[in-house]
Order: structure tokens, then C-alpha cells, then sequence
């Protein structure tokens, strides 16, 4: 994006968190396996261990291996040991015949075809090799890396640290969430919607106090955030407005202040983009469905910088139920509710109301209409992007 362009984000810290800490996390150095796995070769399934040369053939029974430990002694052309799956093989074996496919007798077991070398036997190193790099940084580490890392005995984790990120919300007529809202007033929705996407893209939310309409408060709160965060998103106040002081604070306490300030897009047009040195300022509009669409859909990419790792949201592709219309030359974030009838998922577009605070809570995910896509007629296949933190 063309923020990104302009800005040189931060790079961010490293830290090191425990192994039951790092799930979410982003990995910020490359993990190496620290001897070849298996290291020793291991059988695949029950059976017998012997030579594959000497098959087939009867074999004399000369022990058995047990799970975790060497078996003692080497087999010969005519001896077999039984073996786990997961065994270590014996010295002298090569492969492993399994016991359906041999004859067994009270000490011995006949292989009536012949066996290849290396048949049902796990190699070592054919799953890791000393030195090899099996992880890479900047991956989220979901269930299976962490139980990857534990297996190379990484308990201590380099991840980068979560970017510290000011959540603002702006406006007079903005109460806390607990309260009871007189005539005129509205709770104030947006800064934790905010903070629940912004964590689900892998930053820390930091809550500060709501900006009132004043001369001097905006400069004030938002200079003293950046003392101590890594970005700033504030809700409100950045349109044209005479009131909007948004714009006009970014402009003068940050350099190099205002990059982007409107975009051709709906909903979401006053949205601002700044920065002050490599520290990004998001302006959202204050409409809770604007505000979190230009988060997800638009600004995005600034935050997974920011935190190591792309930010992915989960898609599906669905079928329009109904037709889909947009604005030629703006590009429309449309957001949709899904349904499944006969088997085939329908994407059902939901209309864009300025009043409306709950329809993204109605919504399943929205579609992408770009600036060239005036209508979708009703049976287009879409893609459906879900928002963060959902299935």
C-alpha cells in the first residue's frame, strides 16, 4: 500500500517467552533442528526386523526390541527380532516385514516373499536433518509449530514483542460502556471493537481516555501516547468537519505528520493514514461499521508490520443470493451474511446504514467490489472474507 511506501514502520523487538506463552506469537528467529530426527532408524509399523537380503525364508526369533531402549546383539542372515512401531532397529537389520505377512511358529517366523531394504523402516534424518532451518521468523506459531518446538527442546521462544498500540475513541457525546446513556448520548462501542481486531492481528491495545471536542486536547493526549506507544488508532474526528480536529493535531505534532487523509472508498471515505517517524497514526471514521471495515480491510497490512507477521483473514467463497451494487470508481467494502441452502453457501449483501451499530455484529464477513465492479448479479461466486478473530 502506499503507506507503507512512504513509511518506515519500526522494526519490531524481540523478546523470549516460555513455550506455553508462545502460542499466537510471531517468531522472530529462524529455529534449527538440532540433530537429525529420528536419529537412529526406527521401525513403521509391528512386525520383524531382519535382513531384507535373506528374505524370503525362515528366520530363528532372537529376541525382541522394546520401545526406548537398543535391542541387544545383531541379527544374522537367519535370525529376526520382534520390533514396535517405532522401534529402534537392531544392528544387522534393514527392514521390517510386518506380522501379517509372515508364517509364525512358536520360535520362528517364515517370509514367504521377498522383502526390499529399507521397507516400513523410518530413515535417519528423513524427517529433520542437523542444521536444517524448520521454522522460519515471522511465522504465527499455532498448536503444531509449538509441539515442533518442544520436540527440538525450544522452551524459551525468540518471538517479537506485541506492538503497544493507543486506542482512542473521540466525540462529546461519548459515554463509557457501563453507563446509561442520557438523550443524546451513545455508549461508546467502538474503542473495543478496535481492541479485540487489534489484538487478533497480534498487538497489544492500550486504552486511553476518551478526546473530547476541545482546543488543545487532541495535541495533548495523542503527543503523550506516542511517548509511549508503537501506533495510535483514534475513532472519530478525522472528516472535514469544523469540529474534526483530528487532521489538523496529526499535521502539527508529527513528522512527517498526514500521509493519506480520504479515501475513494465506502464506507470509510474520511479515513486518515499519518505517522510520526516510523510510529503509523490511524484516523477511523466514528461510524462503528466504517471504523472496523477500514481497520480490517484497509489498514491491515500496517499492523501486521508492525507486529512481524502478514495479518491473513480467513475466506470462503460463497454465492450471491441477491444482486451486489456498488459506485463506479470507488472500491466497496460490502458486508454480507451467510447461509447455507441445499448445500451451497449464500452470501446475502446487507445495506450500508450510517445509523446502524450493530449490522458488522450481523454480518458474517463482507466482499470486495472494486473501483471497476458497479454490480454483482445475483448467483456470482464471491470471496467472503471473514472478520479477524472469527472461524
Amino acid at each position: 500500500m502506499a503507506f507503507l511506501a512512504r513509511v518506515a514502520i519500526h522494526a519490531p523487538v524481540v523478546e523470549r517467552v516460555s513455550i506455553d506463552d508462545a502460542l499466537g506469537r510471531v517468531l522472530a528467529e529462524p529455529i534449527v533442528a538440532d540433530e537429525d530426527y529420528p536419529n537412529t532408524p526406527r521401525s513403521l509399523m509391528d512386525g520383524f526386523a531382519l535382513r531384507a537380503p535373506a528374505t524370503p525364508g525362515e528366520f530363528r526369533l532372537a529376541g525382541h526390541v522394546a520401545m526406548g531402549r537398543i535391542a541387544e546383539g545383531s541379527l544374522s542372515d537367519r535370525t529376526a527380532m520382534r520390533i514396535p512401531t517405532g522401534g529402534v532397529l537392531p544392528d544387522g537389520a534393514d527392514a521390517v516385514v510386518p506380522h501379517e505377512e509372515t508364517r509364525a511358529g512358536e520360535d520362528c517366523i517364515r517370509v514367504e516373499t521377498a522383502i526390499a531394504a529399507g521397507a516400513n523402516v523410518a530413515q535417519r534424518g528423513a524427517d529433520m536433518r542437523r542444521g536444517e532451518v524448520v521454522l522460519a521468523p515471522r511465522r504465527r506459531l499455532r498448536a503444531p509449530e509449538i509441539g515442533l518446538l518442544a520436540t527440538l527442546g525450544v522452551i524459551s521462544v525468540p518471538v517479537y514483542r506485541r506492538p503497544r498500540v493507543a486506542v482512542f475513541s473521540s466525540g462529546d457525546e461519548l459515554v463509557d460502556a457501563a453507563a446509561d446513556p442520557q438523550p443524546g448520548q451513545i455508549r461508546d462501542s467502538n474503542r473495543y471493537a478496535v481492541a479485540a481486531s487489534l489484538r487478533a492481528m497480534g498487538a497489544s491495545p492500550q486504552h486511553y481516555a476518551t478526546l473530547r471536542d476541545e482546543p488543545g486536547e487532541f495535541e495533548t493526549a495523542l503527543t503523550s501516547a506516542l511517548a509511549h506507544c508503537d501506533a495510535l488508532v483514534i475513532t472519530g474526528g478525522s472528516s472535514v468537519g469544523e469540529r474534526d480536529r483530528l487532521p489538523q493535531t496529526v499535521a502539527k505534532i508529527a513528522d512527517p505528520g498526514v500521509v493519506v487523509h480520504g479515501l475513494r472508498v465506502k464506507p470509510g471515505k474520511p479515513t486518515l493514514f499519518g505517522a510520526d517517524g516510523g510510529k503509523p497514526i490511524l484516523g477511523l471514521p466514528g461510524n462503528p461499521t466504517s471504523a472496523l471495515l477500514m481497520l480490517e480491510a484497509v489498514a491491515a497490512p500496517i499492523f501486521g508490520v508492525l507486529a512481524g507477521a502478514p495479518v491473513v483473514a480467513a475466506t470462503l467463497t460463497a454465492c450471491l443470493a441477491e444482486p451486489a451494487r456498488s459506485r463506479a470508481g470507488w472500491t466497496w467494502y460490502v458486508p454480507v451474511a451467510l447461509r447455507d441452502e441445499g448445500g451451497v453457501t449464500l452470501a446475502h449483501p446487507l445495506p450500508l446504514r450510517s445509523f446502524s451499530v450493530s449490522l458488522t455484529a450481523r454480518a458474517d464477513g463482507y466482499i470486495v467490489m472494486g473501483e471497476s465492479d458497479d454490480e454483482w448479479r445475483a448467483g456470482t461466486f464471491v470471496t467472503v472474507h471473514r472478520f479477524l478473530g472469527g472461524p
